[in-house]
């Protein structure tokens, strides 16, 4: 049985690996911008009844 011999991996490779690594990066910043913005958009608002005891204590500490 021949055995096949270890060949360098190709510049394609290279590049497409440069290229796919750059885009994984690009994806998750989106998705972290995404899920900055949900979290902004959907926290607590001091001025609702939610927020009321969180507001206190920050005027509180603020003092």
């Amino acid at each position: 049985m021949a055995t096949t011999p270890i060949r360098a991996t190709h510049e394609l490779h290279n590049r497409r690996f440069s290229r796919n690594f750059g885009l994984g990066i690009v994806l998750v910043l989106f998705v972290g911008i995404v899920y900055g913005l949900t979290i902004a958009k959907v926290g607590t608002d001091p001025r609702d009844d939610l927020g009321a005891d969180w507001a206190t204590a920050q005027e509180k500490a603020a003092k």
